[in-house]
Protein backbone atom coordinates (compact mmCIF):
# COMPACT_ATOMS: atom_id res chain seq x y z
CA UNK A 1 0.00 0.00 0.00
CA UNK A 2 1.53 3.47 -0.95
CA UNK A 3 1.84 5.52 2.19
CA UNK A 4 0.68 9.18 2.08
CA UNK A 5 2.75 11.42 4.48
CA UNK A 6 0.27 14.47 5.37
CA UNK A 7 1.94 17.63 7.46
CA UNK A 8 -0.91 19.65 8.26
CA UNK A 9 -0.53 23.45 8.92
CA UNK A 10 -0.11 24.60 12.38
CA UNK A 11 -3.47 26.83 13.40
CA UNK A 12 -2.56 30.51 14.57
CA UNK A 13 -1.33 31.02 18.00
CA UNK A 14 1.67 31.70 20.02
CA UNK A 15 4.07 28.73 21.06
CA UNK A 16 5.09 28.41 24.81
CA UNK A 17 8.32 29.01 26.25
CA UNK A 18 7.65 28.36 29.80
CA UNK A 19 9.73 25.91 31.47
CA UNK A 20 8.78 22.15 31.47
CA UNK A 21 5.45 22.82 28.59
CA UNK A 22 4.80 20.98 25.55
CA UNK A 23 3.12 22.70 22.39
CA UNK A 24 1.61 20.84 19.79
CA UNK A 25 1.05 22.93 16.57
CA UNK A 26 -1.76 21.62 15.38
CA UNK A 27 -4.35 19.93 18.19
CA UNK A 28 -6.53 18.41 15.69
CA UNK A 29 -5.08 15.71 12.59
CA UNK A 30 -7.35 14.31 9.92
CA UNK A 31 -6.34 11.49 8.03
CA UNK A 32 -7.09 8.56 5.82
CA UNK A 33 -6.99 4.92 6.73
CA UNK A 34 -3.56 3.42 4.65
CA UNK A 35 -1.66 7.15 5.36
CA UNK A 36 0.92 8.45 7.68
CA UNK A 37 1.01 11.26 9.15
CA UNK A 38 3.51 13.42 11.51
CA UNK A 39 2.56 15.04 14.60
CA UNK A 40 4.37 18.27 14.93
CA UNK A 41 5.53 18.93 18.64
CA UNK A 42 8.08 21.49 20.56
CA UNK A 43 8.98 21.37 24.28
CA UNK A 44 10.86 23.06 26.53
CA UNK A 45 12.93 22.96 29.83
CA UNK A 46 15.55 24.67 31.96
CA UNK A 47 18.89 25.65 31.44
CA UNK A 48 19.79 23.09 34.13
CA UNK A 49 18.34 20.17 33.07
CA UNK A 50 18.80 17.41 30.61
CA UNK A 51 16.99 15.13 28.73
CA UNK A 52 17.29 11.74 29.52
CA UNK A 53 13.48 10.21 27.67
CA UNK A 54 10.85 10.71 25.94
CA UNK A 55 8.09 9.23 25.21
CA UNK A 56 4.39 9.35 23.54
CA UNK A 57 1.03 7.76 24.69
CA UNK A 58 -2.10 6.80 24.06
CA UNK A 59 -5.10 7.84 25.76
CA UNK A 60 -7.41 4.40 26.28
CA UNK A 61 -10.65 3.92 28.30
CA UNK A 62 -9.83 1.17 30.76
CA UNK A 63 -12.60 0.42 33.83
CA UNK A 64 -14.54 3.51 32.72
CA UNK A 65 -11.48 5.47 32.78
CA UNK A 66 -9.30 7.33 30.21
CA UNK A 67 -5.50 6.13 30.91
CA UNK A 68 -2.57 7.24 28.94
CA UNK A 69 -0.29 4.30 27.55
CA UNK A 70 2.74 4.40 26.13
CA UNK A 71 2.66 3.33 22.59
CA UNK A 72 5.29 1.20 22.57
CA UNK A 73 3.34 -1.18 24.80
CA UNK A 74 0.35 -1.19 22.59
CA UNK A 75 0.82 -3.88 19.57
CA UNK A 76 -1.09 -2.77 17.31
CA UNK A 77 1.42 0.28 17.21
CA UNK A 78 4.47 -2.23 16.56
CA UNK A 79 6.32 -1.06 13.08
CA UNK A 80 4.27 2.13 12.91
CA UNK A 81 5.64 4.92 14.60
CA UNK A 82 8.87 6.63 14.73
CA UNK A 83 10.16 9.38 16.97
CA UNK A 84 11.45 12.27 14.61
CA UNK A 85 12.50 14.18 17.58
CA UNK A 86 15.39 14.39 19.67
CA UNK A 87 16.50 15.25 23.07
CA UNK A 88 16.53 19.13 23.16
CA UNK A 89 13.26 20.68 22.03
CA UNK A 90 11.81 18.59 19.12
CA UNK A 91 8.90 16.08 19.88
CA UNK A 92 7.66 15.03 16.52
CA UNK A 93 6.20 11.93 16.04
CA UNK A 94 5.31 9.55 12.47
CA UNK A 95 2.39 7.03 12.48
CA UNK A 96 2.28 4.88 9.39
CA UNK A 97 -0.14 2.43 8.04
CA UNK A 98 -3.07 4.78 9.74
CA UNK A 99 -5.88 2.03 11.19
CA UNK A 100 -8.86 3.26 12.20
CA UNK A 101 -8.40 2.19 15.83
CA UNK A 102 -5.83 4.92 16.02
CA UNK A 103 -8.54 7.35 16.29
CA UNK A 104 -8.18 9.07 19.30
CA UNK A 105 -6.33 11.30 21.93
CA UNK A 106 -1.94 11.46 21.99
CA UNK A 107 0.59 12.81 24.92
CA UNK A 108 3.73 13.80 25.26
CA UNK A 109 5.87 13.23 27.94
CA UNK A 110 9.69 13.84 28.57
CA UNK A 111 11.98 13.17 31.69
CA UNK A 112 15.38 14.99 32.82
CA UNK A 113 18.26 14.78 35.14
CA UNK A 114 15.43 16.49 37.47
CA UNK A 115 11.81 16.39 36.74
CA UNK A 116 9.31 14.33 34.12
CA UNK A 117 7.18 16.08 32.65
CA UNK A 118 4.07 15.38 30.43
CA UNK A 119 1.57 17.17 28.36
CA UNK A 120 -1.03 18.80 29.85
CA UNK A 121 -3.31 19.06 27.00
CA UNK A 122 -2.98 16.70 24.28
CA UNK A 123 -3.85 16.61 20.24
CA UNK A 124 -6.59 14.17 18.72
CA UNK A 125 -6.27 12.09 15.64
CA UNK A 126 -9.14 11.45 13.25
CA UNK A 127 -8.85 8.59 11.10
CA UNK A 128 -11.31 8.26 8.25
CA UNK A 129 -12.27 6.27 5.00
CA UNK A 130 -13.92 7.87 1.58
CA UNK A 131 -17.04 6.34 1.43
CA UNK A 132 -18.91 7.06 -2.25
CA UNK A 133 -22.81 6.87 -2.31
CA UNK A 134 -24.47 6.61 -5.20
CA UNK A 135 -28.53 7.53 -5.40
CA UNK A 136 -30.17 5.59 -6.22
CA UNK A 137 -27.71 3.37 -7.65
CA UNK A 138 -30.65 2.15 -10.29
CA UNK A 139 -32.25 4.91 -12.45
CA UNK A 140 -34.51 5.14 -15.47
CA UNK A 141 -33.30 8.36 -17.98
CA UNK A 142 -34.24 11.19 -17.24
CA UNK A 143 -34.36 11.41 -13.08
CA UNK A 144 -32.03 12.50 -10.87
CA UNK A 145 -28.72 11.15 -9.26
CA UNK A 146 -27.00 12.62 -6.27
CA UNK A 147 -23.42 11.86 -5.69
CA UNK A 148 -22.73 11.84 -2.06
CA UNK A 149 -18.67 11.48 -0.64
CA UNK A 150 -18.78 10.86 3.61
CA UNK A 151 -15.45 11.75 5.41
CA UNK A 152 -14.88 13.35 8.27
CA UNK A 153 -11.59 15.50 7.07
CA UNK A 154 -12.54 18.75 5.34
CA UNK A 155 -10.84 18.40 2.32
CA UNK A 156 -11.66 19.61 -1.64
CA UNK A 157 -13.43 16.23 -3.37
CA UNK A 158 -13.37 15.40 -6.61
CA UNK A 159 -15.75 13.11 -8.47
CA UNK A 160 -14.50 10.03 -11.05
CA UNK A 161 -16.55 8.27 -13.25
CA UNK A 162 -14.54 5.27 -14.94
CA UNK A 163 -11.30 7.12 -14.28
CA UNK A 164 -12.67 10.43 -15.74
CA UNK A 165 -13.77 13.58 -13.65
CA UNK A 166 -17.14 14.53 -12.87
CA UNK A 167 -18.00 18.24 -13.06
CA UNK A 168 -21.59 17.72 -11.11
CA UNK A 169 -22.52 15.68 -7.74
CA UNK A 170 -26.18 16.16 -8.89
CA UNK A 171 -27.35 15.59 -12.76
CA UNK A 172 -30.57 13.93 -14.86
CA UNK A 173 -29.20 11.00 -15.99
CA UNK A 174 -28.74 10.05 -19.24
CA UNK A 175 -27.64 6.36 -20.84
CA UNK A 176 -24.07 7.46 -21.06
CA UNK A 177 -23.63 8.27 -17.49
CA UNK A 178 -23.87 4.61 -16.23
CA UNK A 179 -19.90 3.64 -15.17
CA UNK A 180 -18.36 3.12 -11.61
CA UNK A 181 -18.13 6.76 -9.43
CA UNK A 182 -15.87 7.59 -6.52
CA UNK A 183 -14.95 10.03 -5.09
CA UNK A 184 -11.07 11.09 -3.81
CA UNK A 185 -9.36 13.93 -1.80
CA UNK A 186 -7.52 16.29 -3.79
CA UNK A 187 -3.59 16.65 -3.13
CA UNK A 188 -0.06 15.56 -3.92
CA UNK A 189 -1.47 11.61 -3.62
CA UNK A 190 -4.60 11.86 -3.53
CA UNK A 191 -6.75 8.99 -1.71
CA UNK A 192 -9.47 7.67 -3.45
CA UNK A 193 -12.96 5.75 -2.56
CA UNK A 194 -14.11 2.43 -3.20
CA UNK A 195 -16.14 2.87 -6.33
CA UNK A 196 -20.22 2.54 -6.57
CA UNK A 197 -21.78 1.52 -9.78
CA UNK A 198 -24.59 3.62 -11.45
CA UNK A 199 -27.20 1.70 -13.53
CA UNK A 200 -29.14 3.94 -16.05
CA UNK A 201 -32.22 2.32 -17.52
CA UNK A 202 -33.14 3.62 -21.16
CA UNK A 203 -35.22 2.08 -23.46
CA UNK A 204 -34.34 0.51 -26.73
CA UNK A 205 -32.07 2.83 -29.04
CA UNK A 206 -30.72 2.50 -32.67
CA UNK A 207 -33.21 0.27 -33.54
CA UNK A 208 -32.17 -1.71 -36.79
CA UNK A 209 -32.97 -4.30 -39.08
CA UNK A 210 -30.71 -6.67 -40.58
CA UNK A 211 -31.80 -9.17 -43.72
CA UNK A 212 -30.04 -11.81 -44.65
CA UNK A 213 -31.56 -14.88 -47.40
CA UNK A 214 -29.43 -13.17 -50.64
CA UNK A 215 -29.20 -10.04 -52.48
CA UNK A 216 -32.07 -11.63 -54.91
CA UNK A 217 -35.23 -12.67 -53.71
CA UNK A 218 -37.59 -14.82 -55.62
CA UNK A 219 -40.83 -16.51 -55.22
CA UNK A 220 -40.01 -19.58 -53.33
CA UNK A 221 -36.73 -18.58 -51.45
CA UNK A 222 -36.27 -17.73 -47.84
CA UNK A 223 -35.45 -14.32 -45.95
CA UNK A 224 -34.57 -13.79 -42.41
CA UNK A 225 -35.20 -10.24 -41.00
CA UNK A 226 -33.70 -9.67 -37.78
CA UNK A 227 -34.22 -6.89 -35.20
CA UNK A 228 -31.05 -5.18 -33.47
CA UNK A 229 -31.50 -2.42 -30.62
CA UNK A 230 -28.94 -1.12 -27.84
CA UNK A 231 -30.87 -0.84 -24.61
CA UNK A 232 -30.79 -1.12 -20.69
CA UNK A 233 -32.24 -3.57 -20.00
CA UNK A 234 -31.96 -5.69 -23.46
CA UNK A 235 -35.34 -5.87 -25.07
CA UNK A 236 -37.35 -8.42 -24.25
CA UNK A 237 -40.11 -7.98 -26.62
CA UNK A 238 -40.14 -7.23 -30.44
CA UNK A 239 -43.21 -6.92 -32.88
CA UNK A 240 -43.23 -7.24 -36.51
CA UNK A 241 -45.60 -4.80 -38.77
CA UNK A 242 -46.07 -4.64 -42.68
CA UNK A 243 -47.23 -1.92 -44.64
CA UNK A 244 -48.07 -2.47 -48.53
CA UNK A 245 -45.08 -0.94 -50.65
CA UNK A 246 -47.97 1.67 -52.00
CA UNK A 247 -49.39 2.78 -48.83
CA UNK A 248 -47.72 3.52 -45.12
CA UNK A 249 -50.65 4.27 -43.68
CA UNK A 250 -52.00 1.01 -42.29
CA UNK A 251 -49.64 -1.03 -40.13
CA UNK A 252 -50.48 -4.69 -40.50
CA UNK A 253 -49.04 -7.04 -37.42
CA UNK A 254 -47.23 -9.75 -39.20
CA UNK A 255 -44.93 -11.91 -36.55
CA UNK A 256 -43.06 -11.37 -32.95
CA UNK A 257 -39.56 -12.48 -31.70
CA UNK A 258 -36.18 -11.20 -32.52
CA UNK A 259 -36.25 -12.85 -36.17
CA UNK A 260 -38.98 -12.87 -38.30
CA UNK A 261 -38.52 -15.62 -40.93
CA UNK A 262 -40.82 -15.40 -44.47
CA UNK A 263 -40.60 -18.44 -45.97
CA UNK A 264 -41.54 -19.81 -49.08
CA UNK A 265 -41.65 -16.46 -50.06
CA UNK A 266 -44.63 -14.96 -51.74
CA UNK A 267 -45.62 -12.26 -53.73
CA UNK A 268 -48.28 -11.36 -51.41
CA UNK A 269 -45.51 -10.83 -48.52
CA UNK A 270 -44.32 -7.57 -50.62
CA UNK A 271 -44.12 -4.53 -48.17
CA UNK A 272 -42.30 -2.33 -46.01
CA UNK A 273 -41.25 -3.65 -42.56
CA UNK A 274 -40.72 -2.42 -39.25
CA UNK A 275 -39.83 -3.92 -35.97
CA UNK A 276 -40.95 -2.65 -32.64
CA UNK A 277 -38.72 -3.20 -30.00
CA UNK A 278 -39.51 -3.12 -26.22
CA UNK A 279 -38.33 -3.22 -22.71
CA UNK A 280 -39.38 -2.51 -19.12
CA UNK A 281 -38.23 0.97 -19.65
CA UNK A 282 -40.11 1.69 -23.17
CA UNK A 283 -40.50 1.35 -26.75
CA UNK A 284 -39.21 2.16 -30.34
CA UNK A 285 -39.55 1.25 -33.72
CA UNK A 286 -36.72 0.84 -36.80
CA UNK A 287 -36.74 2.55 -39.75
CA UNK A 288 -38.92 0.67 -42.53
CA UNK A 289 -37.23 -1.61 -44.82
CA UNK A 290 -38.47 -2.99 -48.06
CA UNK A 291 -38.86 -6.26 -48.67
CA UNK A 292 -39.66 -7.36 -52.35
CA UNK A 293 -39.89 -10.25 -55.25
CA UNK A 294 -37.91 -9.95 -58.34
CA UNK A 295 -37.72 -10.88 -61.12
CA UNK A 296 -34.61 -12.75 -61.70
CA UNK A 297 -33.78 -12.64 -65.28
CA UNK A 298 -34.80 -8.81 -65.43
CA UNK A 299 -32.80 -7.90 -63.08
CA UNK A 300 -29.84 -9.41 -64.12
CA UNK A 301 -30.51 -8.02 -67.22
CA UNK A 302 -30.96 -4.52 -65.66
CA UNK A 303 -27.86 -5.30 -63.49
CA UNK A 304 -25.67 -6.48 -66.52
CA UNK A 305 -27.07 -3.65 -68.96
CA UNK A 306 -25.67 -0.92 -66.05
CA UNK A 307 -22.07 -3.03 -66.27
CA UNK A 308 -22.16 -2.77 -70.05
CA UNK A 309 -23.08 0.90 -69.87
CA UNK A 310 -20.19 1.77 -67.42
CA UNK A 311 -18.02 0.31 -69.82
CA UNK A 312 -18.99 1.67 -72.95
CA UNK A 313 -19.03 5.20 -71.04
CA UNK A 314 -15.14 4.24 -70.04
CA UNK A 315 -14.53 3.76 -73.55
CA UNK A 316 -15.90 6.53 -75.27
CA UNK A 317 -15.12 9.29 -72.51
CA UNK A 318 -11.83 9.74 -73.83
CA UNK A 319 -12.17 9.53 -77.42
CA UNK A 320 -14.98 12.26 -76.51
CA UNK A 321 -12.51 14.29 -74.55
CA UNK A 322 -10.28 14.52 -77.69
CA UNK A 323 -13.17 15.53 -80.34
CA UNK A 324 -14.38 18.26 -78.40
CA UNK A 325 -10.44 19.49 -77.83
CA UNK A 326 -10.44 18.85 -81.61
CA UNK A 327 -13.33 21.10 -82.32
CA UNK A 328 -12.22 23.68 -79.98
CA UNK A 329 -8.87 24.01 -81.80
CA UNK A 330 -10.71 24.24 -85.40
CA UNK A 331 -13.03 26.91 -84.26
CA UNK A 332 -9.85 28.45 -82.59
CA UNK A 333 -8.47 28.81 -86.39
CA UNK A 334 -11.62 29.71 -88.30
CA UNK A 335 -12.11 32.77 -85.77
CA UNK A 336 -8.09 33.81 -86.30
CA UNK A 337 -8.97 33.29 -90.20
CA UNK A 338 -11.89 35.60 -90.33
CA UNK A 339 -10.56 38.08 -88.43
CA UNK A 340 -7.09 38.45 -90.75
CA UNK A 341 -9.33 38.27 -93.56
CA UNK A 342 -10.86 41.34 -91.78
CA UNK A 343 -8.09 43.33 -91.50
CA UNK A 344 -6.25 42.84 -94.68
CA UNK A 345 -9.58 43.86 -96.80
CA UNK A 346 -9.91 47.15 -94.69
CA UNK A 347 -6.49 47.97 -95.02
CA UNK A 348 -6.80 47.89 -98.87
CA UNK A 349 -10.26 49.83 -99.60
CA UNK A 350 -8.13 52.47 -97.72
CA UNK A 351 -4.77 52.72 -99.68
Amino acid sequence: MIEVLLFLMMKPGVESTAVGTVTFENPDYCAFTGSSVQFKCFYNYSDEETVRKTSWYKGEMKDGTMQRVSLSLIPSYQNRWIYRGDYQHNCSLELHDLQDTDTGYYFFRFDTNKYGWRSKGSLYLSVTELQATVSPQRVRVGNTVTLECKTTCQLPIVWLRDGHRVTKSQFRAQAEDAGNYSCSAEGPNPKQSHPVALDVWYPPINVSIEVSGGDMLTEGSSVNLTCNSVANPAADGYTWYRTAASSTSSLLQVGSGQVLTISPMEESHNGLYVCQAKNPVGQNNSTMVLVAVGEEGINRFIVLGIRVLGIIVMLLLPLAVVCAWRRSRRSTAEEERASNDYENITVTEFK
